[in-house]
């Protein structure tokens, strides 16, 4: 007959989970919120900027005043094209950020003439435009670069003034703006087919 244990004999001790006191876990959580914060933070900003719009060079598309939340991410995967909107970092080294629009791709000639912008020798349709352009000149991209002017031509510092931007120079693109409530939406960019391949 096999020996039977001792109904009185005391239970094996047990640890238990040590409880927090109420400071204690409210700190705990306090951190753990922090670094979940700082983390989306991280990411959202390895992937996006934050551009204010100063200025009138891109109305009637952008109006001064405006917030723009960049994708950074836009060109990993395609190349800029034709109708964006986007920011880069000044040619002249100022460390300052411009907006425009791309209307020249490397490798192509641009031409502005009759108030208009010729693209290898075709007229460009830009229906976001409310006035001709003020102005005349010639200029011939690179493997690297684009050609980007202002909607507003008569008010714009761009490319008609520093020559062709450099691909490096190029944040993203504009994507989204988040302030004033009026402007609250997606930025509208216009597809552009090359002049020639319509």
């Amino acid at each position: 007959m096999e020996p039977r244990l001792n109904e009185l004999e005391a239970p094996e001790p047990t640890l238990s989970p040590k409880r927090l006191s109420p400071v204690h876990s409210f700190l705990r959580d306090a951190v753990e919120s922090l670094v979940l914060a700082l983390l989306i933070y991280l990411v959202i900003n390895a992937v996006t900027g934050r551009f204010y719009v100063r200025g009138s060079s891109m109305e009637p598309t952008l109006h001064n005043g405006q917030y723009l939340v960049v994708s950074k991410i836009s060109y990993l995967l395609n190349k800029p094209q034709r109708g964006d909107i986007v920011v880069f970092v000044s040619p002249y080294g100022t460390g300052e950020d411009y907006i425009k629009r791309i209307i020249g791709l490397p490798g192509e000639r641009v031409e502005v003439r009759d108030g208009a912008v010729w693209i290898n020798g075709y007229r460009l349709d830009e229906p976001y435009l409310n006035s001709g352009i003020p102005y005349t000149g010639a200029w011939s991209l690179g493997p690297d670069e684009y050609f980007v002017l202002g909607d507003n031509r008569a008010n714009s510092n761009d490319s008609h003034t520093w020559g062709p931007l450099p691909r490096k120079n190029i944040i993203g693109k504009a994507w989204l703006c988040y302030w004033p409530p009026q402007y609250w939406g997606l930025v509208t960019h216009h597809s552009l087919p090359s002049p020639g391949e319509e």
